[in-house]
Parts: C-alpha cells; sequence; structure tokens
C-alpha cells in the first residue's frame, strides 16, 4: 500500500494551485521547515513541480534516488491534514500577505541559504523592511533569560544602531528580544520580528501588545503557516533565518547551550558578521558571548560606533 491510498486531497493539490505562490503557500501547510529533501527539489523545480512529484508516487525525483524518494513522500504526505486548498483560500482571505523569491519586496539575503530557503514568507507590516541592503540590517539575540545587564545593553544598541537608521532583527521574545525591539520602536527606526510559528499566534503570548505594534510599525515574519504553533524544531530552523537576513549578528548574553550560539553558527556559515558584548565573568549569561570572543568568532562589541564601521563595512 502506498502512502496515497486513501487520500483524495493529496492527488489535487498540484492542480488546484493556483500558480507558484499558492503552491508554496501549501507546501509551507505541509512540509516543516528547513526540510532538507523538500528544499532541495523546491530549489530545483519550483513550488508547483514539487507538489506534482509529492503527489505521484511512480515519479522519478530528479538528483534523488527511488529509496529517498520513497522516504521523503512517507516522510511529508502523513503530514496532509485537513482541506489544504481550502486553509490557502482562508489565509487569503484573511488578508495574510506573503513573500516568494519572485517578488520586489524578497529579501536577497535569503537567497544565500540556496536550498535552504524558506519556501516563503508570510508576513504583516512594511515588507520595505526587508527590500534594503544587507547591512541596513542587524540581527540581535540572546537567551530568553535575561539579566538586568542583558536587558539594558540590548536596548541601548539597538536604540542607537535605529538611530543610525539600522532595522534591528529579532526573534519577538522575552528578555533582550523585547527589549531590542522596543527600543528600536522608541527611536524612530524599524523593526523585524521573526516568530518560530504563525504570525496569526502571537508567541508569546506576554508578548503580544508588543507584537502587534511591531506588526503595526515594523513587521513580522515567519516561514510557518498562519496557526502553526512554536515547535523545537522551528526555533532551531528560525536560526538560520536570524543569522542570514542581516549583515551582522550581535549576541549580548548567551548561555554554553543558548540556541543564540546556533544563530551565530548560521551568520558565519553565510559570511556574516558576529559580534559579543563582554560581560561579568561570573555571569553564566556571558559565557556565550566570551567564548566565542575567545575563539576569535565574535567581535568586542562595547558601543555603536567603532565595532560596528568594521563589522558592517
Amino acid at each position: 500500500m502506498t502512502v496515497w491510498e486513501g487520500t483524495q486531497i493529496m492527488a489535487k493539490l498540484a492542480e488546484q494551485a493556483k500558480g507558484e505562490r499558492q503552491a508554496r503557500m501549501m507546501l509551507s501547510m505541509i512540509a516543516e521547515p528547513d526540510d532538507a529533501a523538500t528544499g532541495r527539489i523546491l530549489h530545483r523545480l519550483g513550488g508547483v513541480e514539487t507538489l506534482q512529484l509529492l503527489e505521484d508516487d511512480q515519479a522519478a525525483v530528479p538528483e534523488m534516488n527511488r529509496a529517498d524518494a520513497i522516504a521523503w513522500r512517507n516522510r511529508v504526505a502523513p503530514r496532509i491534514e485537513g482541506d489544504i486548498p481550502a486553509r490557502v483560500a482562508e489565509a487569503e482571505r484573511a488578508g495574510m500577505s506573503t513573500l516568494i523569491p519572485t517578488d520586489t519586496d524578497w529579501p536577497h539575503a535569503l537567497n544565500d541559504l540556496g536550498s535552504r530557503a524558506p519556501y516563503l514568507l508570510w508576513t504583516r507590516g512594511a515588507t520595505s523592511f526587508l527590500a534594503g541592503a544587507l547591512t541596513d540590517r542587524v540581527t540581535m539575540t540572546g537567551s530568553r533569560a535575561a539579566s538586568e545587564y542583558g536587558v539594558q545593553v540590548a536596548g541601548h544598541l539597538a536604540g542607537d544602531l535605529a538611530q543610525q537608521e539600522r532595522t534591528i532583527v529579532a526573534g519577538g521574545g522575552y528578555g533582550r528580544d523585547a527589549a531590542a525591539h522596543r527600543s528600536a520602536l522608541a527611536g524612530g527606526g524599524g523593526t523585524i520580528a521573526v516568530l518560530a510559528g504563525g504570525i496569526d499566534r502571537p508567541y508569546p503570548r506576554g508578548n503580544s501588545d508588543l507584537l502587534a505594534r511591531i506588526g503595526d510599525l515594523g513587521m513580522l515574519a515567519s516561514e510557518a503557516p498562519p496557526g502553526a504553533t512554536p515547535t523545537r524544531w522551528r526555533f532551531m530552523a528560525r536560526a538560520r533565518l536570524l543569522g542570514a537576513l542581516s549583515g551582522a549578528t550581535v549576541i549580548p548574553e548567551a548561555g554554553f547551550r543558548s540556541g543564540s550560539l546556533l544563530v551565530a553558527t548560521e551568520a558565519h556559515r553565510h559570511s556574516r558578521a558576529v559580534g559579543a558584548v563582554p560581560g561579568p565573568v561570573t555571569s553564566a549569561a556571558s559565557v556565550g558571548p566570551h567564548e566565542l570572543i575567545k575563539r576569535g568568532r565574535g567581535e568586542i562589541i562595547t558601543d555603536t560606533e567603532v565595532p560596528f564601521t568594521r563589522l558592517m563595512g
């Protein structure tokens, strides 16, 4: 028995997709972000043909042997739940905006991810913040359990950068993320919150008001479809977007196992600059930045003048 037996919706997806945008919307509702096989096929063939290959279990998949193709279909097909075309239509009726690679405001920085680029971005707000030069944006990230020092530093740096007309990119979370977003808004600058769940489900809920303000004055973005809840995998997958979107990533505080260090790794992978803010040697939250500095993988950040001139060029 194939994965398609008894599945009526799947056989119709490619036919019901009205062009590349809807095909990518459907894929985002089916495959997890940063799914390696889906990304490779989509990068080479586009959304409509990817759906066609997914629904035809007899079709050969370019540059993939039959065993891998079967594994891909068996992994992705069980994620088809409900009426996918109806969910797409509902999102469109609700005014959900999307960006795909052929759009004017699509961030070319994400093209550096190659086959790991998002299938599309679900957005709310001014997508023009993504259309500027790579050096127009700075990502700020750190562990959520922020110290008073970390929050103060993140807010100070973000405020100064906003006054220099840099757009602050962060994850919309508690602690340093929130401080960076608030300071950017207070400084009259742009800010982008890259979410791990759907943009219609603000997370964390305690930041709902802040995220609403960002959607009104800045921009919300997610590769997860409407209704999606954040998961550990989606947080990890988001790291590559945070690392690639900006010309520099700055880490005010991060523990030894903080996910923020994954953002730094992704930034390095795509030749982005990384800055690290030194902190008290007695603080566990300073271990991450100090490790980056010690290994020569993070420029010491003490203010927004000379270090950022070197970082951003």
